[in-house]
Order: structure tokens, then sequence, then C-alpha cells
């Protein structure tokens, strides 16, 4: 398999009733200090993550497939889940694989933890389609399916992250308001077949649709920094001075490159840039004025640890768990750099 398993954190069996913390886990300000979701879910996502048996006594084995951990998402994900689940649920036994953008890999990956007897499989896979076949394979062994950040085609137990189309109408309004109607934009896009790229990329022609935004260009950057430079490099050169008045950027890390390009060609006065995300260093350089806003798309791990958890637990659970989506700029991000969304 060209994506290495990783086993990045193993919960400890125990017998009997374990109590809750693990004091071996430190608390962090990621972790916090009890069994509870991120802030960023609300009254209605805290109240459908609700677990009514004792943390100690959910026991299984719950297999973690991610995407990709080149991205700060999916590193910071795959580090916190087991780490959370290792602390509050000591019986929860948590194996990640890392399928590194290789939508075969990660069909392997999951084959794999299906035939070492997972009951619960958290997956945010590279390709929406290209996973529905072992997905459907799951469920019909009876294993439990959340899909966490991004959705793939077919049933599954619950989808939980934010709304991307919401991120992207949300931007798409920004930038109408920020050029007055009107005004050329340039679309970095992410991974072709991603759920993201395709929810991102419609939420925001929603968001400018009737005003006199249009965008001019759309090319894939796939999530990176060194894409969103060279994709933006090339799109500086094709359209000169005066002909892109916003970038639209459908996550941060293609932003700081296409940030870089910008400030290189002396062009940050003229361009405003619109982001998805969150991260810390967003917010930083939001704070500075040379990112206009990002919208914050908060990391889902303890979501889904819990959810997790409820299934081993046999308890029901909501379909759709979403958390919040908010417009971060220079009037609001105050509120915002002591806990960014990522």
């Amino acid at each position: 398999m060209k994506g290495r398993l990783v086993a990045l954190g193993l919960a400890l069996l125990v017998g009997g009733c374990t109590a809750v913390p693990h004091d071996d886990v430190p608390v962090t300000a990621e972790l916090g200090d009890r069994l509870a979701p991120s802030v960023y879910c609300d009254t209605e996502c805290q109240g459908q993550l609700v677990l009514q048996a004792d943390p100690a006594t959910v026991r299984c084995s719950v297999g973690v497939s991610w995407n990709s951990t080149a991205f700060p998402y999916g590193a910071k994900t795959t580090q916190m889940f087991p780490d959370f689940a290792r602390k509050f649920l000591p019986g929860m036994k948590v194996t990640v694989a890392d399928a590194q953008g290789d939508a075969g890999a990660q069909v392997n990956q999951v084959s794999d933890m299906l035939a070492k007897g997972v009951k619960v499989l958290v997956i945010s896979p590279q390709d929406a389609a290209a996973l529905r076949g072992v997905v459907a394979q799951a469920t019909r062994a009876g294993v439990k399916v959340i899909t966490a950040d991004r959705q793939v085609d077919g049933d599954v137990a619950s989808y939980i992250g934010s709304d991307n189309v919401e991120a992207g109408v949300t931007d798409g309004k920004a930038v109408a308001e920020a050029l007055g109607g009107q005004g050329a934009v340039v679309e970095l896009s992410g991974s072709l077949g991603a759920s993201p790229t395709i929810t991102r990329g419609t939420g925001f022609r929603q968001g400018i649709a009737g005003s006199g935004v249009r965008i001019i260009a759309t090319q894939t950057a796939n999530y990176k920094r060194a894409d969103g430079l060279q994709v933006m490099e090339d799109m500086l050169q094709r359209f000169p001075r005066g002909q892109i008045q916003a970038v639209y950027s459908h996550n941060d890390q293609m932003t700081f490159g296409a940030l870089q390009a910008i400030r290189e060609a002396g062009r940050q006065n003229e361009i405003k840039v619109f982001s998805v995300d969150g991260e810390s260093d967003a917010l930083k350089r939001i704070s500075a004025g040379s990112l206009t806003a990002t919208v914050g798309y908060p990391l889902v791990a303890k979501e889904a640890a819990i959810a997790a958890a409820k299934l081993c637990a046999g308890e029901p659970l909501a379909p759709r768990i979403k958390l919040e989506s908010t417009l971060i700029d220079r009037a609001n991000v105050g509120q915002f750099l002591g806990r960014p969304p990522q």
C-alpha cells in the first residue's frame, strides 16, 4: 500500500470502572478538561452529542481514515482524535491511517481496518465517489460509518462538519460587498473530486449571484501552499494590474501561497483575498491587514470521537451534525485569535 498505516494513537483497553479523564494525557487548550465538543459546536450540536453511557464503559475498536495529513487540518485532527479518546474514553481502541492524498490507498487502508474488525469507521474521503464502494462494504458488514470534514457518496450513520456550501456563500457575499457589487475574481480551488472543493465552489457562486462580481479564472491548487503560490503567480502574469480585484481560495494554505505571490508582485494594494478555514496564521494575517477575511471551518476531532463513542454504546446519532461557519475579518478577528477554528 502506498499510504502507510500510521497508528498515531492506541487507547489502552482496561478492565473495571476506570476513572476518566486519564491523567497521563495532559490537558491542553485543544483537548480541554472534560468530555465535551468544541466551542464551535452550538446548542443543537451539543444536544446531539450527549453521551448517555459512562465513558469508562465504552469499549470498541474505531478506525480513523483521513484523506491526508499533509495539511494542518488533517494533521491536527488525526493527532487530537486519539489523544482525546485516550484521555476521556479509555476503552476506545483507535487506529489512524493517512491516505496521503491517494484514494486508492485509502480504499486499501479502510479494507484493512474492516478485516481487523473495527466496529466504527470515521472517514474523511480523498474522493467522494472513489470511496463509495468500500463505505458500502463497511455498512453491509455492520460497521457504523461516520464521515467527518468531507462527505462520501452513499449512506452513512452521520456526517460531521461545517457546511461547505454555507462557507462558500458567506465568502461570496463578503466579496460582493467588499467590491461594491462589481469586480473580477480569481478562484483557487481545492483537490479535484473532493467534496469541499465542489461545495465551496458552488456556495461561492450562489453568494455572488445577482451581483456584478464575476469569476474570470478557476484553477486547482490542491489545498497546498506551494501550489497556491505557483497558481497565483501564473494568474498574476495572465491578468496584469487592474484586472483582478479579488481572490477566493478554498483553504488557508493555498491562500498563504497566493498572498506571497501577490506581495512579491507588489499588487497587495489592489487585490482583496478571501479564504476558508480559520487557521491561527490566517487570523494573524487578517489582524495585520494582509488577508481580507476567512470563514472558520472548525476541527471535528472532539465531535467525531464523541459520535463514535455513542455508536459504540449503541446510542442513536443524528445523521447531520453541523459546526458553525463564521466570517472572520478585521471587525471581529480579535474574538477568535485566542481560539482559532483550526
